[in-house]
């Protein structure tokens, strides 16, 4: 087990008030095979929320990620999205497409603690929440925390430790709190937990199960960069084998600030049609012929929480129906199963959930 600690301090400067933005119609990333109907935005308009802190967040930790991360936009719009909603990421993707090093400069962007966890086969459950010991001195026990207990947790290669250590991860995700030898011992904020694995190599692995995959509010699929990033990693590196750049990311993002961003997005306004347009999205994968397993409610959630901080990353203080759609697959990936037969078929989730979405009448 290898456990890092980084803790760094920086002040935060306010930016430029980029007022003009939150009066733009909302075009989120590009998405293959992701329908963007025509909306007004006037229609999912509510009063006026102040969302610079929000925006200064996300232009301030963007810029010291992007010092040495290039490309992958998208992965970390769904990174601060899921910070600011307050849930937990499981990025899936090859070796070397930079999914650790994400996790560990994101952390870097924050002023808080960070640790590393990497899971192996011999790991104990006590190895990751802590154990109790005897103390010689007091004649009593005492517990000893584990890595876990960080602001910021990566664990990397998750699938590679037995179900016994990964159940450990089962309260402390959902609940914010461990329980050992009957005494609770809750988590500090912030609560930040990036696991990572690989898709390709299963040799020696241990597939996660569903009930601990639901922890994770998205799971997001990296892909290979295109042709220009990797020119671009390749001129940004060709002089810098051992990336030093990767020192030059500062803290720029604290504790109190997360905690306003959050409070911020809970206001953002989502009209009851929106909410309906969520329950049917979700309800039809519990009726769908090409899925085994639908998702529940706490998808449902998921969905509106990811969707009110997508908006709000993009200046709005209201959710259009282009949100919902975005943030859709992410959520939804990891918490539906295909039936054997579209399995065996070469189906994918992705194909599923975007027959779904075009499936379901968008609301006016």
């Amino acid at each position: 087990m290898q456990i890092d600690e980084i803790n760094e301090n920086e002040e935060t400067t306010p930016t430029e008030n980029q007022g003009e933005e939150e009066h733009m119609p909302y075009l989120p990333p590009k998405q293959e095979l992701t329908p963007e109907p025509p909306q007004e935005q006037a229609q999912w308009e509510q009063a006026r929320l102040n969302l610079t802190k929000v925006q200064v967040a996300v232009d301030r930790i963007k810029e010291e990620l992007q010092k040495v991360i290039i490309g992958q936009e998208e992965l970390l719009d769904f990174l601060l999205a899921s910070l600011f909603a307050g849930g937990h990421v499981l990025l899936e993707g090859v070796p070397g497409i930079a999914k650790t090093l994400t996790a560990k400069l994101m952390a870097q962007t924050l002023d808080v603690n960070f640790s590393r966890i990497q899971f192996t086969p011999d790991l104990m459950p006590s190895d990751v929440i802590g154990t109790t010991v005897f103390n010689m001195k007091s004649s009593d026990f005492s517990f000893k925390a584990g890595p876990i207990f960080s602001n910021v947790v990566l664990i990397d290669e998750i699938n590679r430790s037995p179900a016994k250590t990964q159940a450990a991860l089962f309260e402390v995700m959902e609940e914010y709190q461990v329980t050992v030898d009957g005494e609770t011992h809750p988590m500090s904020f912030p609560f930040f937990v990036i696991a990572t694995q690989n898709p390709i190599e299963q040799e020696g692995t241990y597939k996660l199960p569903e009930a601990q995959l639901d922890r994770f509010l998205i799971k997001y699929n990296l892909k290979y960069p295109g042709l220009e990033d990797e020119k671009a990693i390749l001129r940004r590196f060709r002089s810098d084998f051992q990336m030093t750049q990767r020192e030059q990311v500062k803290a720029v993002f604290g504790t109190t600030e997360i905690k306003e961003c959050q409070e911020l997005i809970q206001q953002v306004h989502i009209k009851d049609e929106l909410l309906d347009y969520i329950a049917h999205i979700i309800h039809d994968t519990r009726n769908n012929g090409d899925l085994f397993l639908g998702a529940s409610p706490r998808a449902s959630l998921a969905m509106l929480r990811m969707a009110k901080a997508i908006a709000a990353m993009n200046g709005r203080d209201f959710v259009t129906p282009d949100d919902i759609q975005y943030v859709a697959y992410p959520v939804l990936n990891h918490r539906v199963i295909l039936t054997p037969e579209r399995e065996m078929e070469g189906y994918d989730t992705y194909d599923v959930v975007q027959a779904i979405i075009q499936k379901i009448e968008v609301p006016r």
